[in-house]
């Protein structure tokens, strides 16, 4: 098995490529998806339980397969998300202290768990921070460039650009004692990026 992940600015294109996975047979269970839901667009969170890793209790429909099982929960540094798969329940186990993961633990955590390099996990991870959306997807070796080609039309944001304009606004890595994005603070890196271009 391989680790597939993708980074998106825009929950739509997550879940068109959630879809386009489900379609091409990835399973459901070898499926994670992670978005900030600093716009609330999926409910109400609870901001107390953003700094604790605390599930937060709704669950969301979806279209099918793994968006129906979406659930809202908060994970520290990056706060209230909405989230399924695998690699939530291993973020939320690190965040409550369960699981060592690494040295950031949490979300860094979970994802070199999975097979992320430790360089991609701190730009996918700060990415959700500021209002992206990731998905992962373990596949079998044959599927994997399949998968690949998947997240990358639709729309997946490329992380060594992404890790760059980062370092350029004196970025060094993940850090989640930081505040999470509100939705203001999304925007805004929303028009920067579609202004960039990347």
């Amino acid at each position: 098995m391989r680790t597939i992940t993708g980074l998106f600015d825009d929950y739509s294109d997550a879940r068109a490529a959630v879809g386009a996975l489900e379609s091409a047979g990835v399973r459901s269970d070898d499926i994670s998806i992670v978005s900030s839901n600093a716009d609330k667009r999926h409910g109400e969170s609870n901001a107390a339980g953003a700094g604790t890793g605390a599930g937060i209790g709704a669950v969301v429909g979806g279209a099918g397969g793994l968006l129906t099982g979406l659930g809202l929960m908060a994970i520290p540094g990056v706060g209230p998300v909405v989230a399924a798969g695998c690699l939530v329940a291993t973020a939320a186990g690190a965040a409550a202290g369960a699981v060592a993961g690494g040295a950031a633990g949490g979300i860094i955590g979970a994802l070199t768990s999975s097979g992320v390099s430790e360089r991609d996990a701190h730009v996918y991870a700060e990415g959700v921070r500021r209002g992206g959306t990731l998905v992962t997807a373990k596949v079998d070796e044959p599927l994997a460039p399949e998968a690949e080609a998947i997240l990358k039309r639709s729309n997946w944001v490329d992380p060594t650009e992404r890790r760059t304009s980062y370092e350029q606004q004196g970025w060094t890595g993940f850090d989640d004692t930081l505040d999470p994005y509100d939705a203001d603070q999304v925007e805004q890196e929303r028009q920067r990026y579609r202004r960039a271009g990347i």
